[in-house]
């Protein structure tokens, strides 16, 4: 995965303007918050759980790892402990920078690895063929799952065995300067280009809409809605289908009235004014609003291609996955945790204090999470959003999609040719893998 992508998955916190004590409390300021944080999640756990040994005697000590926002870890942390108070077990939460290469190192060491580890979803298939994970469904029934948005649990079943629990995702959306956008947002791609082609002056440096049209991530919702792929469950690339091909062609004349398409690039038109609408993530939003930009937000479920389907985007859902180690020898408190875990309240808590979109469908009928524009809009987008592979074979799969968009969109290159070149370049990539 590259580090746009992961970048992605590790940001959906940056926006949060306070936070709340537990699952509900007194609201506590940012600074406040983020002191909290940097003390750390391991030593407020401590004393919860000394507090909970005193009262009710021996506790059993659940440890996740993660390698993500430490408020988003705090959050979940103090809800799921306030409800597991009356049941002896105890979560904590331990930051490991490099997660994949810990893993690799501890996942089978008792003593010294974790219990579970939270983390995005497409790093599942490089550790279920470690064998280190223990199905999820060996632990928890699939009441709990049945409570997950569906395209969240897809995106934790690996050959067929489900083996991760969805927390919370994020998806791409058309994010739009409410000054500067003029009249509605168009319903169509079709009529969303006529809009770019009135309002776009490059020659000024002005523009309707950017985007990174050359990162396979942002291409992606095109793709997928024409129904090609990057590449298949099975691992085979699919650069040059007819579908994909047809997609890359359609996404061109976007391309062309778009500016250069790199992440800076395309953040500073927008952030200074100078495009009136952007495709990008929850990530982007801290900088958009110490711009003062009035931010306007709609799904990207919303626009619909000639085809007749909806732009559907990849989608990062951060998952819980458990060690057999664990699963084995601590089924009945890992079962306590995951369960709290995947309740609405916590749900709720993550979208009201860090701007996450839950993976509990139930936690959206919470009044204050129905508000949350940006939040809704990502639910709408789970009903087209596919989750990013999470084959291990995908990871080589980013070099060649986006050496293929950029041969194409910045040097004009021919669609077919190139797209048998990088086909071929994925399938040695693919094959040196083995």
């Amino acid at each position: 995965m590259t580090m746009k992508r992961k970048m992605s998955l590790l940001l959906c916190g940056v926006m949060a303007l306070g936070c709340l004590c537990g699952c509900g409390g007194d609201t506590q300021t940012g600074n406040d918050a983020q002191t909290n944080a940097d003390a750390g999640t391991e030593a407020a756990a401590g004393n919860d759980a000394a507090g909970d040994a005193g009262a009710s005697g021996e506790v059993t000590e659940v440890k996740i790892w993660h390698d993500g926002d430490e408020s988003i870890m705090q959050t979940i942390a103090d809800c799921a402990n306030e409800q597991l108070a009356a049941e002896s077990v105890h979560v904590t939460f331990e930051k490991k920078t490099g997660l994949t290469d810990q893993l690799q190192l501890y996942g089978t060491d008792e003593a010294n690895g974790p219990d579970m580890y939270l983390y995005a979803h497409d790093s599942l298939g490089t550790f279920a063929e470690m064998g280190i994970l223990a199905p999820i469904t060996d632990v928890i029934g699939d009441e709990v799952l049945g409570e997950m948005l569906p395209m969240t649990v897809e995106a934790g079943n690996y050959k067929d065995t489900q083996y991760l629990m969805p927390v919370y995702y994020e998806t791409l959306l058309f994010m739009y300067n409410k000054e500067l956008w003029e009249g509605e947002v168009p319903e169509t791609t079709e009529d969303l280009y006529e809009y770019m082609v009135a309002h776009t002056d490059a020659d000024a440096g002005t523009y309707a809409v950017v985007n990174q049209h050359s990162t396979a991530y942002n291409v992606a919702p095109f793709i997928n809605g024409f129904g090609g792929y990057i590449i298949d469950k099975d691992a085979n690339p699919g650069l040059n289908t007819p579908e994909t091909i047809e997609a890359i062609t359609y996404n061109q004349k976007f391309a062309a009235l778009q500016a250069d398409g790199d992440y800076n690039t395309v953040t500073a038109l927008f952030n200074e004014g100078k495009a009136a609408a952007i495709i990008g993530g929850p990530w982007l939003v801290s900088g958009i609003r110490e711009a003062g930009i009035d931010l306007g937000i709609k799904s990207l479920s919303d626009f619909t291609l000639p085809n007749g389907n909806a732009l559907a985007p990849y989608s990062g859902v951060q998952s819980i996955g458990v060690l057999k180690y664990a699963a084995e020898n601590k089924k009945d408190a890992v079962a306590k945790v995951l369960t709290a875990i995947a309740s609405p309240e916590v749900g709720i808590a993550l979208a009201n204090q860090s701007n996450c979109a839950p993976a509990n469908d139930k936690a959206y009928a919470d009044e204050n999470v129905a508000a949350n524009e940006m939040i809704m809009a990502m639910k709408v987008t789970a009903e087209t959003a596919q989750p990013m592979p999470n084959i291990p074979q995908m990871s080589v799969m980013w070099g060649p999609a986006e050496s293929l968009l950029a041969a194409v969109n910045k040097s004009g290159a021919n669609v077919e040719e190139s797209a048998e070149q990088y086909q071929n370049e994925a399938l040695t990539a693919i094959a040196d893998m083995q």
